[in-house]
């Protein structure tokens, strides 16, 4: 996979999965994130690991992240996209949301799919839109699995 490295002013991205800040996004979407809260490090390194991961930089520190689960021919499933608050309204959603999505290896899928509460808006720049048919999806969801 082709490791890039985009620069803009202060502000860097890259899915260079060394570069992660394990500590800085564990601590983000653990106490930070509606979709993860109390979630174990552990759970966040072992699903790094197995993703196209994101990191949004501003001089090096780690201020946003996504990551992209897929087979890189069918599918992938768009997660954990964060930018820390006092980041926020300078154009860096739409920055790390252009890299993804015109990413090499994601393109020509047949699906993209995510779960947001809060930033439909964003996603629909991009193209995305709200379920055709939710009578074909299912799920099994354990709302609670990080509660303690």
């Amino acid at each position: 996979m082709k490791t890039i490295l985009l620069q803009k002013d202060e502000y860097s991205i890259s899915n260079d999965q060394s570069q992660l800040d394990i500590d800085a996004i564990h601590n983000f979407l653990s106490t930070k994130a509606y979709w993860s809260l109390n979630i174990p490090k552990e759970k966040v390194e072992v699903s790094i690991k197995n993703s196209l991961c994101f990191g949004l930089y501003k001089n090096s520190k780690q201020i946003g992240f996504a990551r992209v689960i897929s087979d890189f021919s069918t599918i992938a499933y768009l997660g954990d996209v964060y930018i820390l608050e006092e980041h926020r309204g300078k154009g860096l959603s739409k920055w790390l949301m252009e890299t993804i999505m015109s990413f090499p290896e994601l393109q020509g899928l047949r699906r993209w799919i995510l779960l947001t509460g809060d930033a439909h808006e964003l996603y629909r720049k991009y193209g995305w839109t709200d379920l055709a048919d939710s009578t074909n999806w299912m799920e099994l969801h354990n709302k609670n699995v990080y509660s303690h």
